[in-house]
């Protein structure tokens, strides 16, 4: 098996031109880089370098072997990163569970400076319905998560507020409160209201109040607006999930008499005791606390 120094030895005689650049390079005496790739030549029983002039060119088995030797040191420093990175007490992974509708843009910041402070940590980002991020801490698959704020959580769980969704009523544009100015709690009974509902037991829940005497549910917001489009019901859904079927007019924002402004719901960061927190988590738990809160809202 190829030493790392003889592969070393190797890669920088091809890249710098010369046994005496590597060997500089590589802080030793010019006849310890020779000897590193003649012994390198004898384990493969190739000629990596053709000698017959002043300096030394690769041979076409040597041009072959060389992406391999880079990508072998490449390893062997990634692998020294990773094991000084554990042993300074950073785990090996971080999972974000991330419930549909909380808005990405702020999560997205912070990961950018997570890429850049922890490049040797593997990042996990699950999406999940309403309140089910509860079950994903509880059974350890994930190590934080954004969730709808809930009053109370069970035994073992730690929470964060960190900010607010926009609750944005909605409808489809032929339907018949879209022609309505604004809307009333008796016009509202009249229709089917869709509501984003958990299928959790544990933390059953659901994204917004029952208006209607009418009740169809769902777990996925694009569910639900798959049926807001067809005319099958109207909803209250978080801002970031509507946002753009909005602007493009296919769906159309209700003006109610009773508000007179948009509900909000509660952003927490949840995480639980049972699972400690790494260097790694700890850094995106603090990262998603110091977010001014009003950002969640856009």
């Amino acid at each position: 098996m190829p030493s790392p120094e003889s592969l070393q030895a190797f890669v920088l005689a091809a890249e710098l031109g010369s046994f005496s650049a590597a060997a500089r390079k590589m802080k030793k005496a010019q006849s310890a880089v020779s000897t590193a790739i003649a012994n390198l030549e004898i384990d493969t029983d190739l000629q990596l370098f053709d000698r017959s002039s002043r300096s030394p060119t690769l041979t076409q088995a040597g041009q072959s072997l060389l992406p391999y030797a880079r990508g072998v040191l490449l390893g062997n420093q990634e692998f020294h990163a990773k094991a000084t990175s554990m042993s300074e007490g950073v785990e090996d992974k971080v999972s974000i569970a991330v419930e549909l509708g909380v808005n990405l843009i702020p999560i997205l910041d912070v990961l950018r400076d997570f890429s850049n402070e922890f490049p040797d940590v593997s990042l996990e980002i699950l999406t999940t319905g309403p309140n089910d991020t509860a079950t994903l801490l509880k059974e350890g698959r994930a190590t934080l998560g954004l969730m709808t704020e809930q009053e109370s959580y069970p035994t073992g769980f730690q929470f964060r507020g960190v900010g607010y969704s926009a609750l944005v009523p909605v409808c489809g544009t032929s339907h018949p409160l879209a022609k309505l100015d604004r809307v009333a709690h008796r016009d509202l009974r009249q229709y089917r209201q869709l509501v984003l509902r958990s299928r959790s037991r544990e933390i059953p829940g659901q994204v917004g109040e029952i208006k209607s005497a009418s009740i169809w549910y769902a777990e996925n917001p694009q569910m639900i607006l798959e049926l807001v489009l067809r005319g099958l019901g109207w909803a209250e859904l978080p801002l970031p999930v509507v946002r753009e079927l909005l602007r493009s007019n296919k769906l159309a924002r209700m003006d109610y008499t009773f508000q007179q402004s948009d509900a909000l719901e509660g952003i927490d960061l949840v995480w639980t005791e049972q699972h400690v927190l790494g260097k790694a988590g700890q850094w995106v738990q603090s990262q998603l606390v110091k977010i001014p809160q009003n950002v969640w809202k856009d």
